[in-house]
């Protein structure tokens, strides 16, 4: 597929990765000669210096040919003129745009991106993304990863098994024959550095890190199984009071009962601008300082913190306050961080949970990318595996076959199957049909084999 993506910055650079390591024509746009040269080196994509938003520059960077436009540049406004000039000029199909301010993505606004209008696809807003994953976190406390699929009906949990957990050494067999009524499978494990499909003998050790798939009722049942059922957090200390924190919080007054937040801003006139916004709505107290001063720490109660969020735009500042506050007396700490060096530290450094935005923003477009039989695409491991929803469609070459028979690759694991309202653990004597939606692991030396079994079968030629 010929894809332009609009901006070299870390989200571009994060796209471009991935889209050109799955064999896609990737032309990247950005004003930076320097940032242009960089990614062009880095991952061997043609670049172009220029304005995104300008028709010439579009079309020397192949627009022509092109079957879908990313534009996820810092300004909101250019990335959506070049989508408006991608439909108008160039008839580009998919058009998707990176936007960052709230008042564009009021629904009382949603008209502006359709068609007629601004012809926009798809519009991404990272610092929500970001921010809903943030509290599906923080509503899940136990669990070092949550995503939700099936319009939030079945959850992955991504859980870290330490010594204590009350069912390790037990054949995963055994497990479904102790809690028949749990419709859970784990679909995933990582020992000792190495990704794991799990089988029904395989036995669950000390130190693994595993992803089960389950009914998003059913989570909390799952993490007491496993040793890691937490109290909600109450008291809450956030450092950063951009996009994402403001976001945070206010989700949090609104949806959770008698917390209490404390956040902690460096700029004066952000931390005005949240005082401003959160004061009036709930008990939020904005401090004006740095989130490695442990002095202000302490001033936000850190000691008696439950989490303490490191929501800034900086990983450093945001893994070395994680590090302070729990040395502080913070039960548990959780951490955005952009690069994979910075995710590297993270868990040596003490931290619980970390995000990394790039990723959320990522994994959206994927399913675009794919085609349409994805309905959601999430990478984990550090990229060595992905958990996807993907609908079956009724020519696709794994209908009507029982799953023993439908010769599943080694390196793929289907987990629940998705029917109506209907939860159903897989096991080799299911038999999906057309409609069905189906969340499972597949090792990333495997992307193209889930793409075979879903999508439109040779036969229906």
């Amino acid at each position: 597929m010929k894809i332009i993506v609009c901006g070299a910055g870390q989200v571009g650079r994060g796209i471009v990765r991935r889209l050109s390591a799955e064999g896609n024509d990737v032309t990247v746009i950005d004003v930076s000669p320097n940032l242009v040269r960089i990614i062009s080196d880095e991952l061997d994509v043609q670049g172009v210096v220029g304005h995104a938003a300008h028709p010439d520059v579009l079309e020397q960077a192949g627009i022509a040919d092109a079957e879908m436009l990313i534009a996820v540049t810092h300004a909101d406004e250019v990335n959506m003129v070049a989508c408006k000039i991608a439909d108008a000029l160039f008839q580009v199909n998919m058009r998707i745009a990176r936007v960052r301010a709230r008042s564009y993505l009021q629904p009382q606004y949603r008209a502006l991106f359709a068609r007629e209008n601004l012809a926009v696809d798809l519009v991404i807003s990272p610092e929500v993304a970001v921010g809903d994953m943030v509290i599906d976190r923080v509503s899940h406390p136990g669990a070092q990863d949550v995503v939700h699929f099936a319009s939030r009906k079945v959850v992955a949990l991504g859980v870290q098994l330490d010594e204590d957990c009350p069912v390790l050494d037990t054949p995963l067999s055994q497990l479904t024959a102790l809690f028949p009524d749990l419709t859970a499978v784990v679909v995933a494990i990582r020992r000792e550095g190495k990704v794991l499909i799990p089988h029904a003998q395989d036995e669950l050790m000390a130190g693994d890190f595993i992803y089960v798939i389950t009914a998003t009722d059913s989570a909390a049942r799952v993490l007491h199984i496993l040793g890691h059922e937490q109290e909600a957090a109450r008291h809450i200390v956030i450092a950063g009071a951009g996009n994402v924190g403001r976001y945070v919080a206010q989700r949090l007054l609104k949806e959770t009962a008698g917390v209490r937040v404390w956040m902690v801003e460096q700029e004066r006139k952000r931390a005005e601008l949240a005082a401003d916004e959160l004061g009036p709505v709930g008990e939020v107290v904005v401090l004006h300082g740095s989130a490695l001063d442990a002095e202000v720490l302490e001033e936000a109660e850190i000691g008696r913190a439950d989490l303490y969020l490191a929501l800034t735009n900086d990983d450093k500042v945001n893994l070395l306050s994680a590090l302070l506050a729990r040395q502080q007396g913070a039960r548990r700490t959780m951490s955005l961080v952009s690069t994979l060096d910075s995710a590297a530290l993270a868990a040596p450094l003490g931290v619980d949970s970390w995000i990394d935005p790039r990723a959320v923003t990522v994994s959206t477009i994927l399913q675009y990318a794919r085609g349409g039989f994805l309905r959601r695409v999430y990478p984990v491991f550090s990229d060595a595996g992905e958990i996807i929803e993907a609908e079956v469609l009724n020519t696709a070459p794994i209908v009507g076959k029982k799953l023993r028979e439908a010769e599943i690759p080694a390196g793929v694991r289907i987990g629940l199957v998705v029917r109506g309202e209907e939860l159903i653990r897989a096991t080799g004597d299911t038999e999906l049909q057309p409609g069905d939606d189906v969340i499972l692991f597949a090792q990333a030396d495997h992307r193209d084999d889930v793409a075979k079994l879903f999508r439109v079968s040779l036969e229906y030629f």
